[in-house]
């Protein structure tokens, strides 16, 4: 019969990782002492969507230690394999075992060692020759490899362990493929599945307890999956005719459907629910329906330090009955959500701890993971974004912010309350939310884990949105004697960005800001944005930037920059991001000194008239290992009313590669923040220079430091009661620029140095709180009255 699904092209050599067709399986001990299935097997899995023609192709087996005389041995293969799907290759079989495989979509001969060897997915029929690992590299026929035990041809570092009688080495259920089988795979018991799902003992799907009545239910429930820990004691394992009722099905993106078991034990640890994934196959039950379902038990990590979600894989189903009662839902509010956050384990992951329900929130969720939950009348703390999500809070009363968000204020309070909303209904559109909006009435459905933001609802049920009207605020205009300046990160703003995104941005500063003195902006890229082409110059887009605000009606700014080496500065590729400096020369007049370039530091000079810089503008020690791929601070000399101002303009390193709060690593680490502090200790010496030179300099620190009030980045900036960050100036639930994950949060930062005495400071909510965004970021500006402060 025909496929109905496209076929994919031959792939590269197996030294590019594979995203479609890999080794899923290998098993040698078929038939051996001890072991349970009767012959070795091979399993290749599809993580492509679309199916994998087979046809031409073929196993190959090579001894884990070859010597000169061995030589690949042949398994020829035709068919193809379903996206997501499976694809069985039974080999040699023993005296030993008492359980059949399923039916195999190809046979062979080869007996296969149980505890080491190489085996190879390759794009011809032809005997491989190559017999070390990196002869087999360059062989482009060789489109996926697994070597275990202690096998010199491998991909990696080193093979696979653990492959026995009695065990195999397996992928996880997301088959990924990083072209290194250490990391990639690993031991387990033998659970072969074919391309009709079916699972050994069973032409019909496989029992796998010894048989039984296909509408039966099997010995394990889905508590028993579960288990009382993070990780399911059945891991890797294959269960059979796992009775549920089907509580909510997901038909884009990871595709699946819930299933939940209303006999529940008596263990508050161990969930009823289970995601049931299907790959890239729609699924074909229905909510309602009792079903039995056969599958893998596997363990999916949505990104590299996330925790799991435990699923069945690989499934086959029996739907029993349909229009089924579903089980009752769990209430999450203030009084079932725990007010402590997450277990520690000094750093290690927290997977094998004993779940505390009633003690730790995530614990909480992780005990329901996959069972219906419902939470009434919850208030918005993260707006609505473009992929459909958008985030609440089920405690009302924790941490609120002056404008309806959860206020973080400490690594203590990551706030227990916020979830992760998403809709399971692909025919209504996803109601667009801002913060302090409400989802009135009931929200209900299974709860998830997803990729970047922990647990989350996959609602069959969206409360009705509630506007509560959030406005974007509008500070006042500066006084005749007051200096305003502001700072503003625009989000990768370049000359070929639409007119809208231009607009928006300058609205932001003329209207919202209302036309400061000078602008500090984060993330203005070169001239022709991402294209790497080596242009590193602003002029166009800062052209069409200050247009756009002369446009909506503020003042005919002028700018200074260093223009950075090229791809030297971080950000998105070929952008060439930097800061820059707008000014309003009608009221504050820039200092020029030349000599500032990319690489050339500036520095303070101490003159009879007073304190200097070198040059203007200019760059703190741009050569120094902190700013490594990193935006490097712009510093320049303003005078105001006769006044020498010293602006210091930053962007600090991104927070990539950060363990997240929610992660299995607990406390998570924080590995971004070292080179954050190292460039705070940069900017600190400077501002100590400057202040050493005159004690009653003038000088304003800002920009998006990436890091919060309360971390050891702004604490290293602020050594020495050098500055004082003027967010800690304003009301505890003011204190916020940005919002991740429904945490309302500080990112961006002004501070000032002892002389700044008279001031008025306030961030501008515009952006980060909103679903229609003009950046992500809020900006903010401080109001110096200059004639009142300290003097030198």
């Amino acid at each position: 019969m025909a496929s109905a699904f496209a076929i994919t092209s031959l792939p590269a050599a197996y030294a590019t990782p594979s995203a479609t067709a890999v080794i899923s399986e290998v098993y040698g001990g078929g038939g051996n002492s001890g072991a349970t299935l009767t012959r070795d097997f091979v399993e290749l899995g599809n993580a492509g969507s679309a199916a994998y023609d087979l046809a031409g192709y073929s196993v190959q087996y090579l001894p884990g230690s070859p010597s000169a005389s061995s030589a690949w041995q042949v398994t020829a293969l035709s068919g193809s394999v379903a996206p997501g799907g499976r694809f069985l290759v039974a080999e040699a079989a023993g005296s030993g075992g008492t359980t059949a495989l399923p039916t195999a979509d190809a046979t062979g001969s080869i007996a296969m060692s149980a505890t080491s060897g190489t085996l190879a997915l390759v794009s011809g029929t032809t005997a491989l020759t190559c017999k070390t690992a990196a002869d087999c590299a360059a062989d482009s026929r060789i489109v996926d490899l697994v070597g275990y035990g202690s096998a010199v041809v491998r991909e990696g570092n080193g093979p696979v362990t653990g492959a026995s009688n009695t065990a195999s080495v397996s992928r996880a259920s997301s088959l990924t493929d990083t072209d290194d089988n250490a990391v990639d795979l690993a031991s387990g018991t033998p659970s072969p599945v074919n391309s009709a799902g079916q699972t050994p003992g069973s032409g019909d799907g496989g029992s796998g307890d010894g048989g039984g009545e296909p509408t039966t239910p099997g010995t394990v429930r889905v508590h028993d999956i579960q288990g009382t820990t993070r990780l399911s004691p059945l891991a890797g394992q294959t269960v059979s005719r796992v009775p549920g009722i089907v509580t909510g099905v997901r038909t884009s993106g990871s595709k699946g459907y819930w299933i939940q078991d209303p006999a529940a034990d008596s263990d508050s640890r161990t969930s009823e629910g289970v995601f049931v994934y299907t790959g890239s196959a729609t699924p074909t039950v229905a909510v309602g329906d009792s079903v039995l379902v056969s599958g893998k038990v596997s363990e999916y990590y949505p990104s590299s330090t996330s925790q799991s979600v435990t699923e069945i894989t690989g499934p086959t189903a029996t739907v029993l009955s349909s229009g089924n009662a579903l089980p009752a839902a769990v209430t999450l509010d203030a009084a079932s959500v725990p007010s402590a956050y997450i277990p520690t384990a000094d750093g290690g992951s927290i997977e094998s701890l004993a779940l505390e329900p009633a003690v730790y929130a995530q614990d909480f969720y992780e005990s329901t993971e996959g069972m219906r939950v419902t939470f009434s009348d919850a208030r918005v703390v993260g707006a609505s974004d473009a992929y459909g999500e958008l985030w609440v809070t089920v405690k009302p009363e924790e941490n609120a912010t002056v404008r309806g968000g959860t206020l973080y204020s400490s690594y203590g309070q990551p706030n227990t309350g916020r979830l992760e909303v998403m809709s399971l209904d692909s025919t209504a559109s996803f109601p667009s939310a801002d913060v302090g909006d409400e989802l009135s009435g009931s929200t209900t459905g299974p709860l998830d884990y997803s990729t970047y933001g922990g647990y989350d609802v996959q609602a069959t049920q969206l409360g009705t949105l509630v506007d509560n009207g959030l406005k974007q605020e509008v500070t006042r205009r500066q006084k005749g004697n007051e200096l305003a300046v502001a700072t503003y990160n625009v989000e990768n703003l370049d000359a070929l960005d639409d007119q809208e995104k231009i607009d928006r941005l300058a609205q932001g500063v003329a209207v919202n800001l209302n036309a400061p003195d000078i602008v500090a902006l984060e993330e203005i890229q070169d001239d022709n944005g991402a294209t790497n082409d080596g242009t590193v110059t602003s002029e166009a887009t800062l052209k069409r930037f200050t247009d756009a605000i002369r446009a909506a009606g503020g003042p005919r700014y002028q700018w200074r920059y260093v223009a950075p080496a090229n791809d030297q500065d971080g950000g998105e590729p070929g952008g060439n991001i930097r800061q820059v400096f707008l000014f309003n020369p009608e009221r504050v007049s820039f200092t020029d000194r030349p000599g500032g370039d990319a690489t050339t530091a500036t520095s303070v000079v101490k003159t009879r008239k007073g304190v200097r810089l070198s040059s203007s503008p200019g760059r703190i020690d741009p050569t120094n290992d902190a700013w490594d791929n990193s935006r490097k601070p712009l510093v320049g000399e303003f005078v105001f009313h006769g006044e020498t101002v010293f602006v210091i303009a930053n962007h600090f390193t991104s927070k990539g590669g950060d363990q997240s709060l929610h992660g299995r690593y607990q406390p998570p680490a924080r590995s971004s923040e070292t080179q954050r502090q190292a460039q705070a200790a940069e900017v600190n010496s400077f501002v100590k220079s400057l202040l050493a030179a005159d004690k009653n300099a003038k000088t304003v620190v800002l920009g998006d430091l990436n890091d919060y009030e309360f971390s050891r980045t702004v604490t290293t900036l602020t050594d020495g009661q050098v500055l004082t960050p003027l967010i800690t100036t304003l009301p505890a639930a003011e204190r916020y620029t940005y919002v991740y994950d429904g945490n309302s949060q500080t990112l961006d930062h002004i501070l000032t140095s002892p002389a700044v005495t008279h001031f008025d400071y306030d961030v501008v909510h515009i952006n980060a709180e909103f679903a229609d965004q003009a950046s992500d970021h809020d900006p903010q500006v401080v109001r110096i009255d200059v004639s009142r402060c300290r003097r030198g």
